[in-house]
């Protein structure tokens, strides 16, 4: 009787172990062969503060970002990906503020920006001659990719690290889109 149970106890333990292994494989099959390989974007905006200084640890451009958002903003979304192995990272908040200081931070950041363009997104930008990459409109209410023509998009600055033959290949680009019309600013960072 001793032998009949230890080989039920091993039949038990390899028949656990065998489940414990299709149920373990299956789920990094299923993680290896997902069709959604896109990071999950945050939209959380209590959690700014700590996405911003974490970037800035990584030196990430984002030091024209505000420190916090400001208390009297209204209407602020936020939309981070940290990137994935084949996909780039970007960072972005968009406030409204009161007519006064857009109007301050407009005339600022025109003094210092590199390139300017009137609506679209990244890849309108960089097609055009001597065009830079920029950004997606990740904060928009609606799924539109693009800035709509009342947006100015002042890029501070974008450095281009693709390799000869591969332009804008890989690289980064950070700045921010002004609606003076709707009182918003939009301050992004883009890596890819």
């Amino acid at each position: 009787m001793k032998r009949s149970h230890l080989v039920k106890i091993a039949m038990i333990v390899l028949f656990s172990l065998g489940s414990l292994g299709v149920v373990g494989g299956s789920f990094f099959l299923r993680k290896a062969f997902s069709s959604s390989s896109e990071p999950e974007i945050v939209t959380d905006t209590s959690r700014y503060t700590q996405i911003r200084n974490q970037l800035i640890s990584n030196n990430y451009q984002v030091k024209h970002f505000p420190n916090t958002i400001p208390a009297d903003a209204k209407d602020v979304r936020i939309a981070y990906s940290p990137g994935s192995l084949q996909g780039g990272s970007f960072f972005q908040i968009r406030v409204k503020e009161s007519p006064e200081k857009i109007k301050k931070l407009l005339a600022q950041y025109k003094t210092v920006a590199k390139h300017e363009y009137r609506g679209g997104n990244t890849n309108d930008h960089a097609n055009l001659p001597n065009g830079v990459p920029t950004t997606f409109f990740y904060t928009s209410d609606v799924s539109e990719e693009s800035f709509p023509p009342s947006y100015e998009i002042l890029v501070l600055d974008a450095q281009d690290k693709g390799s000869p033959g591969f332009k804008w290949n890989h690289g980064d680009s950070y700045g921010v889109a002004i609606d003076s019309l709707a009182s918003e600013i939009v301050y992004w960072n883009e890596q890819w």
